[in-house]
């Protein structure tokens, strides 16, 4: 092939942009900066207008207070496209500031999304048209798990098999993986957001205390728990009385919001059980010296690891950075030639570049 000096300027000095486009969060990965944008995945909407007034952390901030005029939308719902148009606005808004970030101005980037295993076609198609939409000149999908166990730095190409357990806000992928193929693979849509409804349906049935999603996951995170803690903690929650219609402040335990959670983590138990029982012996004799990684956000959830530990009779580890692992590992195919080229596929112009 001939040298065509055009084509080696672009590659030269374009972006490489690798994208978790996530129900709670969208994080944005540079090649060569690393992770340069890590911001919920909100947008603030005039109704009459349908115009966007805020994006990402500002956005999440009007949760709960805006006027009657103005909604706030999460466009991902369960890892997939909900709001096309909404998506489309807030991916130009990241890429945008990617570019501002380079303060050179550049040709349109090349760009890898991590999308959930379970998705259709059309929803695939979603993701790929919003992106080339966005302003990329080429998009490529790759599967979460694959993604996040990049990230989690799994030996994923080797003979010996590994796993993986994505934890996100709208979904949980698990992958057993092998010689750089999946042998096993669940996806499920219980994850962090169906935890903070756990909680706030916990807190109304018993103390008749209407809360937010934002307060749900605030107490999650501070004294939430998939196994005991030592010592057990409490925090303080306000909200509204259902029956007086007056503010009420309750103190709650992390005992009872462990209970709140029991549901959702019983869920990811049986489904990383299925998946265990799906695969070869040898994989498993395999995983007893690797252990089981735990990556996405809801990794970060206190004692998940030691429950999973203690309820499989395998190790169970957290990732270094969980939140990041998908982006960082998306982030890997632009370093991975062969990888690249099966993303991009046989076939010019197909939406099938998952892996």
């Amino acid at each position: 092939m001939a040298f065509n000096p055009i084509n080696w300027l672009l590659g030269l000095f374009s972006l490489d942009i690798a994208i978790d486009l996530g129900t709670a969060n969208t994080l944005v990965h540079v090649r060569g900066k690393g992770i340069v944008i890590n911001e919920p995945s909100w947008v603030t909407v005039d109704k009459k207008l349908r115009q966007p007034l805020a994006i990402g952390l500002e956005a999440k901030e009007m949760v709960g207070r805006t006027p009657g005029n103005v909604m706030v939308v999460r466009p991902i719902r369960d890892g997939v496209i909900s709001e096309f148009d909404v998506t489309q606005v807030m991916l130009e808004y990241f890429i945008g500031k990617v570019h501002e970030q380079s303060m050179v101005p550049l040709p349109r980037p090349r760009v890898v999304v991590g999308i959930p295993t379970g998705v259709t076609e059309v929803e695939k198609r979603a993701v790929y048209d919003a992106v080339m939409a966005a302003g990329a000149r080429q998009a490529m999908m790759i599967e979460e798990p694959i993604a996040a166990a990049l990230g989690a730095g799994l030996p994923i190409g080797e003979i010996r098999g590994s796993m993986v357990v994505d934890i996100g806000g709208g979904t949980t992928e698990v992958a057993v993986m092998s010689m750089s193929g999946v042998v096993a693979s669940r996806s499920l849509r219980v994850a962090g957001d169906e935890m903070d409804q756990d909680i706030v349906q916990y807190l109304r049935n018993k103390y008749n205390l209407l809360i937010g999603e934002g307060i749900a996951e605030q107490v999650k995170w501070q004294i939430g728990s998939a196994y005991s803690l030592q010592p057990e903690k409490t925090m303080e929650v306000r909200g509204r009385n259902l029956v007086t219609g007056l503010p009420e402040t309750i103190e709650v335990s992390s005992v009872e919001i462990r209970e709140a959670l029991s549901g959702s983590v019983q869920v990811i138990l049986d489904t990383v059980r299925d998946a265990l029982d799906e695969i070869p012996p040898e994989i498993v004799a395999d995983l007893m010296d690797i252990g089981i990684c735990l990556a996405g956000g809801g990794a970060l959830l206190q004692g998940l690891a030691e429950r999973l530990t203690d309820d499989l009779k395998l190790r169970v580890w957290v990732a270094e950075d969980p939140l990041t692992c998908v982006a960082r590992g998306a982030a890997t195919v632009f370093e991975d030639e062969a990888l690249m080229r099966y993303l991009v596929g046989l076939e010019r112009g197909s939406t099938r570049h998952s892996i």
